[in-house]
């Protein structure tokens, strides 16, 4: 199938279409308007520094339904134990700085451009972007961000500083997620990390399903914070 290069308005073809890796179109930009666009078609940019902007669907995604996260008994009882103190979109900024500069195992270079920074500020600033936050002893120590639109939330990227910091966001995350009704939390791709932590691989077909399904409901736009107040 073609890569398509995307024109200046904000449109794409169908995501169906993309390539066995995924990949689906190259170009355009990454204003809020065409990001808000890929997310509610499933669709979202991955691409290294200095390469043009990559939009991806693929064939198969990792996908969290209410309750089926799964935390092993050793990250459990290091979350009880650890005095981590977890708070909403208080600094989605430093987050999203951290996730591209804190290095991960297997991993030379961020796909998490400054302009990439840039555009998800844009859409954290409008709303529609959230991170969730680790904190030890008064400093930032973990986190995770990402967008959500109607009742799905699409996980971005996420960073840990001391031991089992991410855990504890994405442990938070999902049990705020569940309790406001959230159809699923997106991985994007399948990996074992993702996989250890209980998502589930589904095909494309399903998942845009579903996530049609997921954005006949409102969107919690706005603050979040952990009580769900806004």
């Amino acid at each position: 199938m073609p890569i398509y290069s995307l024109p200046t308005a904000p449109i794409f073809p169908n995501p169906e279409q993309a390539e066995p890796n995924g990949l689906l179109a190259i170009g355009g930009d990454l204003g809020m308007e065409r990001l808000v666009l890929a997310y509610s078609m499933g669709i979202f940019p991955w691409s290294s520094s200095g390469d043009p902007i990559l939009w991806w669907s693929p064939h198969e995604r990792a996908v969290f339904f209410p309750n089926g996260e799964r935390l092993h008994r050793r990250s459990i009882r290091a979350i009880r134990r650890i005095p981590f103190e977890i708070r909403m979109d208080t600094c989605f900024e430093q987050v999203i700085r951290h996730c591209a500069l804190v290095p991960r195992d297997g991993q030379q270079e961020t796909w998490i451009t400054a302009p990439m920074e840039a555009a998800y500020i844009e859409l954290h600033r409008a709303g529609l972007a959230h991170s969730i936050e680790t904190w030890l002893d008064g400093r930032l120590v973990g986190g995770l961000y990402g967008v959500s639109l109607g009742a799905a939330f699409f996980g971005e990227s996420m960073f840990s500083l001391v031991d089992y910091a991410s855990r504890a966001a994405f442990k938070t995350l999902c049990t705020n997620a569940w309790a406001w009704d959230f159809h699923f939390i997106d991985g994007q791709f399948p990996n074992d990390n993702l996989d250890s932590l209980g998502a589930v691989t589904i095909a494309r077909s399903e998942f845009l399903a579903r996530l049609g399904k997921a954005l006949e409901e409102p969107t919690r736009r706005g603050k979040w914070s952990l009580d769900g107040d806004q």
